[in-house]
Formats: C-alpha cells, structure tokens, sequence
C-alpha cells in the first residue's frame, strides 16, 4: 500500500507538471504565457522530511580547530565585482553565569590571498569584534561570542578564481587553503550561472537534505533570505521546542541558546567559504536581550556591503552580480515614507542603470503575496509603503522566506494581474524545525482573523478587507487568487540561471526528488519595450554642469 501512495504522488505530481507546461507544447513555459490558472499540489503524505535540529553531539557542528585557529570560515559580496569579505570566527564562546569576554584586539584580522595556490603574495587587514547576549534575569545564562573578524579584498578582476587562507600568521594561528570566484563584471551580456536562494534554513536534518542538493546544483552565489539558525526557537539552558511560545510561556524574555549560531557557522563551511553568500534578516534573528537589544548576532557574525551601496543600516543594503541589481530589504526596521530605509531605496533604484544591470531583483523576508494561512498578509503596512515604488523602477523578481513552502506568483501588483509587475517566489521551505505550512487562507474556515495577523516587530495594521475583484469585502478569497500560480508545502531550494538580458531560467528544487529533478520551472521573461521603468533622478550637481541648448 506504501508503493502505491508513492506511485499516486508521482503520479499527481506528474499529470500536474502536463497540465502546466502543455500551453508550450513541451517546451518550459514563460511568463509571457501567463497568467497561469492556479495550481495547488497535493500535500505529499508519503515526506514530511525530518526537522528535527542537529544536536550538539553531531560531528558537524563540533569545534575541530584549537586555541585561536579559524573557524567559521565564509565568504560575501560587496557591492561590485571588484572586492569580497572574508570572514571567521576564532577563539571559544562562553555561555554561563560568569562570562569574560575575549578581546578582539590580541588577535589580528589577516588574510593572504592571490590567483596561484602556490604563492598568496598578496595580504589584506581587517577588523574584529565580539558580541554578548545579556539577559537581566536571574538563572538566565548569558553569552559571549568567539572573537569574529571581517576583512574586505579590494581591487579583484572579474570571474576569477583566487585562493586564500586566513587567520593571524603571528601567533601563527591560520586557516588551510580556500578559494572563491569573484562575480563576472556588470554588463548585460555577462551573468553568474548559477544563483541559490533559500529561506528559512535552521540547523535540521532536513536543512542537511536542502543544502546537499543546494551544493550538488553547484551555485555561484548563495542567497538566505532570513531566518538562518533558529537559536531563540531555545532557552538559554539549551532546552528546544518547535514552538517556543507554546512551550515557553511564562518566561521573561523571549530567550536563545546562541551556541546554535556557532553550530550553524561550522556546519555551513564547507559550502560556503568558497561560494559568496549574502544574508537578510528574519523574525528569527530579532533576538531581545538586555537594554532592547536586537540583531546582536546577525549584525556581529556576516559581512554586509552597506556602506559600499550608501546604506546607513546593516539590515538593508544592495550589490551587484553581473548584470542583476540585487536590493536586500529589511522588514524588520522601519519602511515608511519619511524613514531612512525609504529614502535609500529611492536613491538606489534611481542610481540602477538598466543598461548595465538590465535585471532588478528585490528580497525580503516576509511575502507580500503569499496565500497560506501561517503569516497571512502580515506583512500588508510594508507592502502599503513600499509596492508602488518598486513597481515604478521596474523590479522584475521578488524572493521571500517566512511562509515554511513554496509559492509562485503570476506578475502583479496591488493584488492584480498585471504583465508589468514583478514575479513573487516564496521560497521558505529552507528546512526548519517550526517544520512546513500546509494550510491556505483560502479553504473553508481557515482564513485568519484580520486582529491576528500583524507582527509586533513590523508594527501597524494594514491588512484590511478587499475593496474590489473576486474577494471583495472580504479578508481571504473563497479560492486560490487568481495572482497565485503554483504552490505546494515541501521543503526544497531555487535555482536562478539568468541567460541574458530578457530571459532568466526559474527552477525550484524539491528535498525529496532526485538531484537533477525540478518541482516548479519556468523561464522569467523581462518586456522593457512594454514595461517602461521611471527616469532615473538627476542629481542636483549633474544639472548644475549640464549646458542646456
């Protein structure tokens, strides 16, 4: 009877797959093709993965270094081709009652680096720091981190392989040989293969299954859009629960065991000290602790690019991959008008020259499209203040995290079939122990109440009944939106192959298909003659020497 409710979901999955693709012929569909009608999956009964978190016994995320050797080891863009970070984490943390913190100043930041293996000529210095997470309350147990180093390479040629080590060569305390490739240069003919994006990832065992197909799609950048360890999913005694609210109602603060970052540090690097990754924020990374304190871990432990992309905040920034503008939003720090995370956005969509990077993809970590019930237009105040704008420019993609399952959107915008807005991918289906989202807001009693739906840390109330289309006066729709083109609860990853300046490659990547299989593909087809994008803003001092006729 097992082989049979297998072979019915490959059946389902498979008739799914005819119907979805039989408009080309065969051939993988395009936008240009849509919109599609709806497509639901069947919940896959026979995988429901194994989200349960990596102990601390597990090999993997042991410490195999000793004294004041690197570990940690990962790798990050800047906003241009030409420089990358390296980072590391050397030196013990310290969780308890009576914590000393290390001094970053007796370690040095050093990493040599050149294009021959054999001979590293070349060396950059960089900074250091560590962090705590205090927690003001007796039989609370506090923590300090191992001593973290950030160091920038500069002056990089373009699609490079270079090699390096890192560490402080005076103790000598240094790392083994890695290597990285930079990102090809800005120009609309030249792009990075291969680009994974993910969310929601965790430290399961389901996450061992998403990154080992991650790497076996062999990436040239990684994208984590939020929600990286789930560490405050723990007490400070290291105590877990899938729900920490349920589990865990009583206690004065909403706690964390930050060991699970440095789990998470050491199991990552073997992928991701030689393929750049870049990170956004998510709820999970919130992380209160005393004098409300947020962010102290994700800000301390990955590099950023935001003073190199003009951005005041390390939880919103943008850079370049080839000929793709990629903007990092933050959903967790202010988003209105009259905000400093505003005004940036404005200024560097108005600085994106599309005839040198034709490709603008916006990230964030809460959806603004998304249809199952788990968030369900929690996100609606940020989407109020900020859809119009990226609409303007032009934004031809969307990836979010946050909802644990996979949805694609048709283009859209304000709730509205639309050729010129952006395709939404929801891709939270990274792996973690809160495990997936199976129900949608719109079946039969499970639309939520509108009261429940806002996030304390995105603040407002926005989410209000529909004023026209199918769902009009009503807070749900009766039947999935006609914006929402496939969806269906399995873990999994993307994978984003732009071909050139029209065409991007969209595959998603189920856990439990095989390796070369895709779950959901489709080709994103950019129509700039039929999407005309707002001008770029001319500076004040570009007017002042323009000679007018």
């Amino acid at each position: 009877m097992k082989y049979f409710g297998v072979v019915g979901s490959i059946l389902i999955w498979f008739l799914v797959f005819v119907s979805f693709v039989e408009v080309n012929k065969g051939q993988i569909p395009t936008t240009l093709d849509g919109p599609f009608k709806p497509v639901t999956v069947p919940l896959d009964q026979s995988f429901r993965g194994h989200a349960v978190d990596l102990p601390d016994t597990d090999s993997r995320v042991q410490r195999t270094v000793e004294g004041f050797e690197p570990e940690q080891i990962s790798v990050s863009l800047s906003a241009t081709y030409d420089s990358i970070w390296v980072s590391w984490i050397t030196g013990e943390y310290q969780i308890g009652d009576n914590i000393k913190p290390l001094d970053p100043s007796k370690v040095g930041s050093v990493v040599q680096y050149g294009k021959d293996k054999s001979s590293l000529r070349r060396k950059a210095i960089g900074q250091s720091v560590i962090y705590n997470q205090l927690y003001p309350f007796e039989g609370l147990q506090n923590y300090t981190s191992g001593i973290i180093h950030h160091v920038q390479l500069t002056g990089l040629k373009p699609d490079t392989l270079y090699y390096y080590r890192c560490g402080d060569p005076s103790i000598p305390a240094m790392s083994t040989i890695y290597h990285f490739k930079t990102m090809p240069i800005s120009s609309p003919k030249s792009y990075p293969k291969r680009i994974a994006i993910v969310g929601d990832l965790g430290l399961t065992y389901n996450t061992t299954s998403t990154i080992s197909h991650l790497t076996g799609n062999n990436p040239d950048l990684v994208l984590l859009v939020g929600d990286v360890t789930y560490a405050n999913l723990y007490l400070t005694n290291g105590t877990g629960s899938d729900c920490y609210s349920c589990s865990f109602p009583d206690t004065p603060i909403h706690e964390t065991y930050q060991p699970r970052w440095d789990y998470w540090g050491r199991y990552m690097q073997s992928l991701v000290s030689k393929i750049p990754i870049m990170v956004l924020e998510g709820n999970h990374e919130v992380e209160e602790q005393a004098e409300n304190q947020t962010f102290a871990a994700y800000r301390s432990r990955f590099a950023f690019p935001s003073k190199e992309s003009g951005s005041s905040s390390l939880l919103y920034y943008s850079f370049n991959a080839g000929g793709i503008h990629f903007i990092m939003l933050g959903g967790y720090v202010a988003y209105n008008k009259s905000d400093d995370q505003y005004k940036w956005l404005e200024k560097d969509l108005a600085n994106v020259d599309r005839t040198v990077t034709p490709w603008l993809v916006a990230t964030w970590h809460p959806p603004w499209y998304s249809t199952y019930t788990a968030h369900y237009r929690e996100a609606e105040c940020m989407k109020v203040a900020m859809e119009e704008l990226l609409y303007e420019y032009g934004v031809d993609l969307v990836f979010n995290g946050h909802v644990h399952a996979y949805e694609r959107s048709n283009r859209v915008y304000n709730y509205t079939l639309d050729p010129c807005g952006p395709v939404h991918i929801t891709v939270g289906d990274g792996g973690n122990r809160e495990k997936m989202a199976i129900e949608h807001a719109d079946e039969p009693g499970k639309c939520p109440d509108p009261a429940s739906t806002p996030d304390k840390f995105m603040g407002g109330f926005c989410a209000y009944n529909f004023t026209s289309g199918p769902a009009a006066g009503n807070f749900c729709w009766d039947q999935q939106p006609e914006y929402s083109a496939y969806r269906e609860s399995s873990f999994g990853h993307g994978i984003l192959e732009v071909k050139n300046e029209t065409h991007a490659l969209w595959t998603w990547h189920r856990n439990q298909d095989m390796y070369n299989k895709a779950g959901d593909i489709i080709y994103i087809v950019r129509q700039p003659e039929k999407c005309p994008i707002k001008p770029k803003v001319i500076k004040p001092w570009l007017i002042q020497n323009y000679k007018f006729d």
